[in-house]
């Protein structure tokens, strides 16, 4: 399988350069108005999202409930589990940042779009990777400051959970629904240049990138925090995904799940989203200058699921 470069990868990498270059404009004050820039570009990302979203094609795969059940333990249950267990066997060899970010990646929703794309690769049961992608990006506005509320608050840090569910809904639900409602206008629009929606969105997530990263530079968050630390993020990861495929794998076959289904637990089950994880951690933690060590798990676990997933989907898929 030949590997090409990956624009949003390199992206990501060069959106947290130019925060090391270049904090002062994306940061507390700067000349790009940070916190006027987060709020717009979240409510575009889900407005186009929302655009975008057919819920006509969940129909095929909204009454296969065994599987829904299993992705959904894995994304919501399993994966906080496994989080638990990590950050509690790091403890203090970490920053508090880091925990934090460790967590939020296990507290996550799962993708849609690369979900789908995989499932569909590798000749799976693509309605249900498309039922159970969307079903948990919805669970998420809600399960994801639940899961943070309780371990925020055994340390003593947790926000009043009533604000965070408010904000959530007002700049993510509400922009969704608000697209929803304008597809009969621009669905075939949408159908048309999902290339241009993938950029735009792509393109805003990278924006929201680097006004994460920006504080956590200017304040010297990242001081004491180099490639230890990525080595640590990258181990976590890669046990953790590890942990969610197989457990997957041997759920399924234990349910006698028939190969479609076993695939779409798999890559539906081991995900976690970037483009809805970068914009409900601005809200969450808006002000906190470690935000960019909140979110370097999962842009770490990112390009990761994608390589493996990819890999993983090409075989399968030559497979009769």
């Amino acid at each position: 399988m030949k590997f090409k470069p990956d624009w949003f990868l390199l992206g990501m990498i060069a959106a947290t350069g130019l925060a090391w270059a270049f904090p002062a404009p994306g940061a507390a004050g700067g000349w790009m108005h940070p916190e006027l820039l987060t709020k717009a570009g979240i409510a575009l990302i889900f407005f186009l999202h929302g655009v975008a979203l057919s819920f006509a094609a969940l129909k095929g795969g909204a009454l296969n409930w065994r599987l829904h059940l299993l992705v959904q333990s894995s994304t919501f249950l399993l994966f906080p589990l496994l989080g638990f267990v990590l950050t509690t066997a790091l403890g203090e060899r970490i920053s508090p940042e880091l925990r934090t970010g460790l967590f939020y990646l296990c507290a996550l929703p799962s993708t849609v779009s690369s979900s789908v794309a995989m499932t569909a690769a590798a000749r799976g049961n693509v309605a249900g990777a498309v039922f159970n992608a969307t079903l948990s990006s919805l669970l998420g506005v809600v399960l994801t400051p639940l899961w943070m509320a309780f371990v925020l608050k055994t340390s003593g840090q947790a926000p009043a959970l009533g604000p965070v569910i408010v904000y959530l809904l007002r700049w993510l639900v509400l922009p969704l629904f608000v697209g929803q409602a304008c597809r009969p206008l621009l669905g075939a629009w949408a159908g048309r240049h999902k290339r241009l929606i993938n950029l735009a969105d792509r393109g805003t997530i990278l924006l929201l990138v680097y006004t994460s990263f920006c504080d956590s530079f200017r304040t010297g968050v990242w001081s004491g925090n180099g490639a230890g630390v990525i080595a640590i993020v990258t181990g976590s990861a890669i046990g953790l995904f590890t942990l969610a495929m197989l457990t997957m794998n041997a759920s399924a076959r234990a349910l006698h799940f028939p190969r479609e289904d076993r695939i779409a637990a798999m890559f539906c089950g081991s995900k976690k989203t970037l483009a809805s994880g970068v914009p409900m951690a601005k809200l969450m933690f808006a002000g906190q200058p470690g935000l960019g060590l909140i979110l370097l798990p999962i842009m770490i676990y990112h390009p990761l699921q994608l390589v493996i997933c990819g890999i993983l989907a090409e075989r399968w898929g030559r497979k009769e």
